[in-house]
């Protein structure tokens, strides 16, 4: 993205496309039909939420394979509709967390603590909810479960682009007040587009890493209230507790033809358009490449269309509305800015005594000190899970990624493999784990662990990898000039260019690693049912009996911990990077 780019923000005249007349072309017609098939999709979707929810009694799900494909389209549906949500609440959120000091204070430490709130947790307090919101339709079931994958998705989107709102270069920031853009140019026309590369990469993660979790939100069990939605997670557990190895496999195989699918469809056109977006001075010598994004440049009437749209939103971006002007220059004096955080911290320090007091109200009832200790002992070892793994995967897909990152021929071909291995529920792999846990005497304590990180591995490396493609291209030829050695380049170089990517990336496993240990310290096959001690069987226990005050005592165990990490550690490499290692 050249500097020059944000001087183009003047009204636009709706001009031809070098003679590109209306009359269609093929390209137009087979982008129609993509389009045309995505609704039919959309309306089938639509039509089966609204049925009746006696239907999941009457028809519930079975392992007969000509039920696959409709299941995988409606996992595929909750998945989108899950994403969706996650951008609005990106867009909004995380801007806001950006732009305001005091929204800030809030915003970021609660996404600490609602990254560290696992699944289970979300469902344990949320099911019943949906299902008196919608009683007579299976709308209430849906949306259950979408929002159970909304809570795996969210986070992470909203971490990258907080984290790229608040690094976009200084001499940027600078052009955009000089052409005094308003809040809503500078936005579209500079920080949007700046923080485009981390946020689709980081998208395409929280849809793979939806996945990890789409046993638990369509196989929905609290207490004495059970929900299977038919889709693709209550196939696998309906085939592992049916000990089905056929059915697991040809689920497996079901996934990789849909993450394929919307990989071709969708994630890369949008990667190959978004690449136009880098921060750079000198162009790439290689570009990613998508043939539906070809097809959509060649079309005729898509072009006119695009044409359009663009020209409607430069018109509206132009009105004399109070968002689309130029900021005015507001003195503030530094003790009234003061003495408005220290109140407004003030306020939050008192909402966040008033719901620590509620929680001892609820727990104290039935729980005593005992059981906060035996919590807090629990969280510990998982705790030293999180670290271990954590570190064993930077040390392994950091390398990984900034090799893929820097060429997009292999980000290209590795994209979709990456995809899928971040969308293989580790659940389909529990079983195997207890079977070799089992037949070799191994301790679960210790080798449940590994499962923990399988899903949440990926969050590494797809940002390392997104910061490495984003790395300008100008500053690995200047690299290549001074003729840096190895060691050199990793450390004055590539490791300090995609350090605020990482820390997105590490921060987020981390937490994600905290959520999947709900599901990977408690692994079963049929009747064989393995657990390693830690908080996540802890609270997995509880929800399964339906014991609320420890299903509460262990989500402000695990939530406490995770935000001590995220200040003690993460927030301080999150300032480094803003500090020294900006691009500007």
């Amino acid at each position: 993205m050249a500097q020059g780019d944000l001087a183009k923000v003047g009204r636009t005249p709706l001009l031809g496309l070098g003679g590109v007349g209306l009359r269609p072309n093929i390209y137009d017609l087979a982008i129609f039909i993509l389009i045309a098939a995505a609704f039919v999709a959309m309306a089938y979707g639509a039509g089966e939420v609204t049925a009746p929810v006696a239907r999941l009694t009457v028809a519930p799900v079975t392992l007969d394979p000509a039920n696959l494909p409709g299941y995988a389209l409606r996992t595929t549906l909750r998945m989108f509709a899950a994403i969706g949500a996650s951008l609005i609440f990106t867009f909004v959120v995380a801007t806001l967390a950006a732009k305001s000091r005091k929204a800030e204070l809030v915003i970021v430490p609660a996404l600490d603590i609602l990254q560290s709130v696992p699944v289970l947790g979300f469902l344990t307090f949320t099911v019943v909810f949906f299902l008196r919101l919608f009683p007579d339709s299976e709308l209430g079931a849906e949306c259950a479960a979408v929002f159970a994958i909304f809570t795996s998705q969210a986070w992470n989107m909203a971490f990258s682009f907080y984290q790229s709102l608040r690094t976009v270069p200084a001499d940027l920031d600078e052009v955009s007040r000089h052409f005094q853009l308003s809040p809503w140019l500078k936005f579209w026309r500079l920080e949007a587009p700046f923080a485009a590369p981390g946020l689709i990469w980081n998208t395409m993660m929280s849809m793979s890493g939806g996945w990890f979790f789409v046993v638990a939100s369509e196989a929905i069990t609290v207490g004495d209230t059970t929900v299977k939605l038919p889709g693709i997670g209550s196939w696998l557990a309906t085939a592992i507790d049916a000990k089905d190895i056929g059915a697991v496999v040809l689920a497996v195989a079901t996934m990789a033809v849909v993450i394929l699918a919307y990989d071709q469809l969708l994630f890369r056109p949008i990667v190959a358009w978004a690449d136009k977006f880098r921060f750079e001075q000198t162009a790439a010598q290689q570009r990613p490449r998508s043939w539906v994004y070809e097809l959509w440049r060649r079309g005729h009437v898509v072009r006119r269309i695009t044409l359009v749209t663009s020209w409607i939103g430069r018109t509206v971006s132009l009105l004399p509305i109070p968002l689309t002007q130029p900021p005015r220059r507001v003195v503030v004096a530094p003790r009234t800015g003061r003495g408005s955080d220290i109140l407004w911290r003030l306020v939050i320090l008192a909402v966040v005594a008033y719901a620590l007091w509620r929680i001892v109200l609820f727990t104290e009832a039935s729980l005593g000190w005992g059981d906060l200790l035996t919590a807090l002992e629990m969280g510990l070892l998982t705790l030293l899970r999180v670290v271990v793994l954590i570190s064993i995967a930077s040390a392994i897909w950091v390398p990984v990624g900034v090799w893929i990152g820097l060429r997009p021929w292999a980000a290209t071909r590795f994209q979709p493999l990456a995809q899928f291995l971040a969308a293989f529920p580790a659940n389909v792999l529990f079983p195997m784990a207890v079977v070799l846990i089992v037949s070799l005497h191994l301790d679960p304590n210790i080798w449940l662990s590994p499962l923990m990180v399988l899903g949440t591995q990926w969050y590494i490396l797809f940002n390392v990898i997104a910061g490495a493609s984003a790395f300008p291209t100008d500053l690995r030829e200047a690299s290549t000039l001074f003729r840096l050695r190895t060691w050199q380049w990793w450390r004055k170089v590539i490791l300090p260019g995609i350090l605020p990517y990482y820390v997105t990336g590490a921060l987020t496993a981390s937490g994600g690693s905290w959520n999947a240990s709900i599901v990977a310290e408690v692994a079963s096959w049929g009747d064989t049912k393995l657990k390693a001690a830690g908080l996540g069987s802890y609270i997995a226990d509880a929800t399964e009996a339906a014991d609320y005050p420890r299903v509460v005592l262990g989500i402000v165990v695990m939530s406490v911990m995770v935000v001590a990490c995220n200040r003690l550690v993460w927030r301080p490499l999150y300032r480094l990077a803003e500090r020294r290692f900006r691009l500007a």
